[in-house]
């Protein structure tokens, strides 16, 4: 695994404005993810960025700053390599299935 990051948001719509801003940003795949019921009383989502740790870093910065013009950015991080036991282990549980339309054929 190259680098890992994560931008937790309060609601949805700040979480989509967060993901469209990294991937535009910067070469970083969206792994997972995670929607908790409860932050602040909330709906939280987590989002997993996959890259290089140059592109991952800048991705979650643009995605900070999109984020924050929309709602709230609870926390954001990057890691830059992930241990195999969190790669392995933990993130598998938050990872997107392959939602791609058209591979029914």
């Amino acid at each position: 695994m190259q680098a890992l990051g994560l931008i937790e948001t309060v609601g949805y719509s700040t979480a989509v404005s967060a993901a469209d801003a990294a991937v535009k940003a910067a070469d970083v795949e969206i792994v997972g993810i995670e929607k908790v019921i409860g932050v602040e009383g909330y709906l939280g989502v987590t989002i997993h960025f996959n890259g290089d740790v140059a592109a991952v870093k800048s991705a979650v910065d643009a995605g900070v700053s999109a984020a924050e013009g929309i709602g709230k950015v609870i926390s954001a991080h990057v890691i830059p390599r992930a241990h195999s036991e969190v790669a392995g282990k933990l993130l598998p549980h938050f990872k997107l299935e392959d939602m791609h339309p058209g591979n029914d054929a």
